[in-house]
């Protein structure tokens, strides 16, 4: 992973955190991951809208920052898991907040 510099004023650890977990995707697949271990075609039907290309994209990112763990068995097809990392669990604090926060807002927002 490339290690970006950062002009670390105040926001510096914000922009960090959301560097990591950004985007429309990363948190989702984390909150995900933090319930229950699962395959690809498994989180594909828990997030339809996202295509098989971003999915990947999205996997391997989490998987070079050490929040998720991949384990590929030696089976026929081959069967792989992902899982939370024990550095992605300290997300959850985060994760679960931004969910509070989502359902807030979006209570907020009706109408």
């Amino acid at each position: 992973m490339a290690h970006n510099r950062y002009d670390c004023a105040q926001g510096c650890p914000v922009e960090a955190t959301l560097e990591v977990i950004g985007g429309k995707w990363k948190g989702v697949i984390l909150y995900h991951l933090l319930s229950e271990t699962s395959r690809f075609n498994e989180l594909r039907r828990l997030m339809p809208d996202i295509t098989q290309r971003m999915l990947t994209k999205q996997l391997r990112e989490l998987e070079a920052n050490n929040l998720i763990s991949r384990k590929v068995y030696a089976e026929v097809p081959p069967k792989v898991e992902y899982s939370i990392s024990d550095y992605g669990k300290t997300l959850a604090p985060v994760i679960h907040a931004l969910k509070e926060w989502g359902l807030q807002h979006l209570e907020k927002t009706k109408g």
